[in-house]
């Protein structure tokens, strides 16, 4: 309905107002224009009681002649009805009166508005009619005597023939007339303007309502933009600007969480099978233990034991790096940052893989400043970032190789660099190494080993660090890793005297 749209409910508040307002014009005029004929009429008359007792002689030895008095009653009933006259004592009371004796109610007439009229008050000044009980009219009255302390009052009431004739000429006049119609018109103008305003307002709201409406029926996918005039334009305009730019918001978010529903499915798919694969192996050692405990060799039992040990910690390290990325992923993993000096961390790395790289027979370097670099991470995450990036070096560098593990600092930025001189990436898919779908074109048969995770670990761990890890190869001679972390210090105290123990004593593991 109508009623039911902001427009209708607009457009009858407009009728309201300018209905109340034309009543309220009218009622005021009418007051107005009642008390204005009242004080004109009081005005004109003000002098009328006393020249009544001047000119007929109604005091006669200071006294009121009441035979003066009745001969003025009768002779201004017949000569002007519209007047009433009374004889008042000083309290008040009525003694003699001009009206029809039926027609007279009171007996007495309240003395504040008579005192008010002889003070000199503003006009115009109602007091009591005789004639009705809660009637009150303008009147005219002077005291009796004129002089001295009244001892009566004559209180002449302006019954208003004078009045109604003014007012049949108000009624009647062009004036009046013109000033309703011009109200009236007034009035209607308004009405109409307002319509065209509300209308014009409400087709901006409806325009965006529709915005919204098709944004929401097509499921925040696609929707035609309101585009508003933005901070330069009006409340309406500023609001659909804050809805196109919470739509892209919305949009931007719907289309992350799509494809990452999209990788995280494509991740099980690839996942599965590869989780699938050591099960099987397990499943197949152990069904083979049970099945021919008896007729094994003790070294068959053993070769059996250490295959299905080598599948199940390969299964626990697939499943623990699946929940390690799940967690990055939601943020269930927050950095805990630190000072550390940054060369200690790479030194200790290199250690802890000394064994590892000695079996692959392959030889780690370092390069460490001279000066001890102080960076604010969350070392824990740190030294998970650069063994993953380790492990993958062992995992790709052919034995008699070397893996460069470098640390170098730069307008107040630490870079760490994992180099190794293994098969290198093709160009085409140097891209795709962080995503954890990839596998590579140069898979080897241990890679059932390696998931492609510890790629995409790293990286992520690069990025809650507010960083990227980068990546650049070449087919043949190897990859090159390296991410930034901020400088917060320098320490004084010199490297020389250990760098070449670094860079030779703990870094050689070739065999």
């Amino acid at each position: 309905m109508m009623l039911n749209t902001l427009y209708g409910k607009l457009a009858l508040a407009l009728m309201a107002l300018l209905g109340a307002i034309g009543l309220s014009h009218s009622l005021i005029s009418h007051a107005l224009t009642q008390r204005y004929l009242q004080e004109a009429q009081q005005s004109f008359n003000r002098d009328l009681a006393r020249n009544l007792v001047a000119d007929q002689r109604l005091i006669a030895d200071g006294r009121l002649d009441p035979k003066a008095l009745k001969a003025t009653f009768e002779r201004y009933m017949t000569i002007n009805p519209s007047i009433e006259i009374y004889w008042l004592d000083a309290g008040g009371a009525i003694l003699a009166y001009s009206a029809e004796p039926a027609a007279v109610k009171r007996d007495r007439v309240a003395l504040e508005p008579i005192r008010a009229f002889l003070s000199g008050a503003e006009l115009p000044i109602l007091g009591d009619d005789p004639r009705g009980h809660d009637a009150r009219k303008s009147f005219s009255v002077t005291p009796i005597p004129a002089t001295g302390p009244p001892e009566g009052y004559l209180y002449v009431v302006l019954r208003g023939e004078m009045y109604e004739s003014f007012e049949r000429l108000y009624r009647d006049s062009l004036l009046l007339r013109f000033s309703a119609w011009v109200l009236a018109g007034s009035l209607l103008a308004g009405l109409l303007a307002g319509l065209l305003l509300f209308r014009l307002l409400t087709r901006r709201l409806r325009r965006l309502a529709a915005v919204v409406d098709a944004f929401q029926r097509c499921e925040f996918s696609a929707f035609a933009p309101y585009r508003g005039a933005g901070a330069r334009g009006d409340e309406i305009e500023q609001l659909g600007t804050h809805f196109d730019r919470m739509a892209e918001r919305l949009q931007a978010l719907i289309g992350r969480l799509r494809e990452r529903d999209t990788l995280r499915r494509e991740l099980v798919n690839h996942v599965s099978h590869d989780l699938r694969t050591p099960l099987a192996a397990l499943h197949g050692y152990l069904e083979t233990l049970q099945l021919k405990a008896d007729r094994l060799s003790p070294a068959e039992r053993q070769a059996y034991l250490d295959a299905a040990l080598r599948h199940s910690r390969r299964l626990s390290r697939l499943v623990g790096d699946l929940f390690e990325l799940a967690k990055l992923d939601a943020h269930a993993i927050q950095p805990r940052r630190e000072r550390f000096p940054a060369a200690e961390l790479v030194q200790d790395i290199a250690q802890k893989y000394r064994i590892a790289a000695t079996e692959h027979r392959v030889r780690i370097d370092l390069c460490l400043p001279p000066t001890a670099l102080v960076v604010e991470a969350d070392i824990g995450m740190i030294e998970r970032l650069l063994d993953n990036l380790i492990l993958n070096a062992l995992h790709h560098t052919p034995p008699g190789g070397r893996i460069a593990l470098e640390l170098a600092a730069r307008d107040e930025i630490a870079t760490f660099t994992v180099a190794d001189t293994g098969h290198g990436i093709a160009p085409e898919e140097l891209p795709l190494v962080f995503d954890r779908r990839y596998r590579g074109s140069r898979r080897t048969e241990d890679d059932g080993d390696h998931l492609g995770l510890g790629l995409a670990i790293a990286r992520r761990i690069a990025e809650l660090h507010g960083g990227e890890l980068r990546a650049s190869s070449e087919l043949g001679r190897g990859t090159r890793f390296d991410f930034d972390l901020p400088i917060c210090a320098f320490r004084a105290d010199s490297l020389e005297a250990d760098t070449a123990d670094r860079r030779t004593g703990g870094a050689v593991m070739e065999k």
